[in-house]
């Protein structure tokens, strides 16, 4: 019997490279593309696959690490790999403290895809060697050490609020707001307000 996978990267020509790697071996079979997160989960609904395949950036709407944690809070859930371009410590720990039974880099040899998604489908995880060397790194430095204004200036931003409004909140002025905010964006290894909310969520600084 195949092993039943779902595609998702916002990218088709992605989509199509990736079909064209998994679908050779005969006991896995691509069953559904999908091109957001949104989409995704619906396709897991329909389509009941054994093995997801998600990009970590999906363009507008959610993200990998939030479609992994969705699917994982279901009583019936697929395995997670997460295949993607960004090797950034925080962003493979956010995506196994998701769930996600893998995290693989785009330049993987395609067998090794193939070896993820099998492990992936017995409910084993599946981590390159030098994914579990940053993993492990982390692990001993576990989370970036944000200021006690850093973590005011997250904070507020977790609720919506403009630079402006965290401005008058803490009594400083926008530059400074957005000062705090690129130290921030270092040291949590990310280049939006989305992502850096979600890491912060995810290491337990908000």
């Amino acid at each position: 019997m195949s092993i039943r996978v779902i595609l998702v990267d916002d990218h088709p020509v992605v989509r199509a490279g990736l079909r064209s790697v998994i679908d050779a071996p005969e006991h896995i079979a691509v069953v559904g593309e999908a091109g957001s997160g949104e989409e995704a989960l619906s396709l897991v609904d329909e389509l009941a696959p054994d093995v997801v395949l998600c990009d970590l950036r999906l363009g507008e709407g959610i993200d990998g690490i939030e479609v992994t944690k969705r699917l994982n809070a279901r009583p019936s859930k697929p395995a997670v790999l997460i295949l993607t371009t960004f090797d950034n410590d925080s962003e493979i720990v956010a995506a196994l403290n998701a769930g996600a039974a893998g995290y693989l880099l785009k330049d993987i040899n395609p067998e090794d895809i193939s070896t993820a998604i099998e492990k992936a489908s017995r409910g084993e995880t599946y981590l390159p060697t030098e994914i579990s060397s940053k993993v492990v790194a982390a692990m001993r430095n576990p989370g970036p050490k944000l200021t006690r204004r850093e973590r005011d200036v997250i904070k507020l931003l977790a609720t919506g609020a403009s630079n402006a409004q965290i401005a008058q909140e803490l009594f400083v002025t926008e530059a400074t707001v957005k000062s705090h905010l690129v130290n921030v964006f270092t040291k949590l290894g990310v280049d939006s307000r989305s992502r850096a909310i979600r890491v912060a969520e995810d290491q337990g600084l908000v």
